[in-house]
């Protein structure tokens, strides 16, 4: 199977702070390959690498067969970027933003609609608006039309879905599937975890480190321990009562439950107890299944 994308050893430094450190993977053709983490784990700063508009400190980096220091110019041509911040023109209209960017690529809209027209269809009976008073579904839109107007191989898409409602949420990411059949590569990042699930493979970063890289769904039997999930109506007083049991491992609050591990991955009744002995008398104690989130601080305290 070839390769969109090789890197090997990406390394990147802004003054002292490491924001990539020894980055290897690969994204296969074809593949949504998504990058889960936190703020400041180093995504954007390695899109920016993959776009060849940042070079690394250190390690190499091969993009659609071509190396992406000396071959930039042809690289960004088969390259559609989406950063993380709307950044079309705001007081140019839908229709002229489009008519621009595909101007810059040397090419037209009619030629490539067949491409976006799935997209552009949802925002074309509002051509005439300016793109600044677009709606986040709307922008979004726009800007994934913009940046496949010139059909390329790679795009890379940085938190694309960030603030917008989840109806949007799911109709750009069917609409990301669908662009499957042009065999196109989508690299992306995303905090939401039902996301990640609808990419073919995930890497979960941290502090510029690559943590693990898998399918999604392996990534969530890796998990280690056996997860249960405990409810109280007083979560605060939970969340503390449960890190001070002497059977707990972990205790991360998660939406209105928590998600707990013990030592020996099994509740008893000195757990009750100790709960009572809290003040908490409505607990609720079920077994749970893991989640990417759950494997990700799990990975991450083994880093620690």
């Amino acid at each position: 199977m070839q390769k969109a994308v090789e890197s090997y050893c990406i390394s990147k430094n802004f003054g002292i702070t490491k924001a990539l450190n020894d980055i290897s993977f690969s994204v296969n053709e074809s593949e949504v390959f998504g990058f889960i983490g936190p703020d400041g784990a180093g995504k954007t700063t390695l899109f920016r690498i993959i776009t060849t508009l940042l070079l690394p400190d250190e390690g190499k980096m091969t993009v659609l067969g071509m190396d992406f220091k000396y071959d930039y110019k042809e690289l960004r041509k088969n390259i559609g970027y989406m950063p993380g911040r709307f950044s079309l023109y705001q007081d140019l209209t839908v229709e002229e933003n489009l008519n621009f960017y595909a101007t810059v690529f040397g090419t037209t809209v009619a030629e490539n609609y067949d491409l976006i027209s799935d997209i552009y269809s949802h925002i074309e009976p509002f051509k005439n608006r300016v793109a600044g008073k677009l709606s986040g579904g709307m922008k979004q839109k726009l800007a994934l039309s913009c940046a496949l107007i010139h059909k390329p191989k790679l795009l890379v898409l940085d938190e694309p879905t960030t603030g917008v409602d989840a109806v949007s949420r799911m109709e750009f990411w069917d609409m990301l599937g669908k662009l499957r059949q042009h065999n196109i590569t989508i690299i992306v990042s995303t905090p939401y975890m039902d996301e990640a699930m609808r990419c073919d493979r995930v890497a979960l970063i941290q502090d510029g480190r690559i943590l693990s890289i898998d399918a999604p769904q392996k990534i969530r039997e890796d998990f280690s321990r056996k997860l249960f999930t405990v409810k109280s109506v007083e979560k605060y007083k939970l969340i503390n009562t449960l890190r001070k049991y002497p059977g707990t491992v972990t205790a991360y609050p998660f939406g209105d439950s928590v998600h707990v591990t013990f030592i020996n991955d099994a509740v008893d009744k000195s757990l009750y107890d100790f709960l009572n002995m809290g003040g908490l008398r409505d607990v609720v104690v079920q077994e749970a299944e893991a989640g990417i989130e759950d494997r990700f601080l799990e990975l991450m305290n083994k880093e620690e």
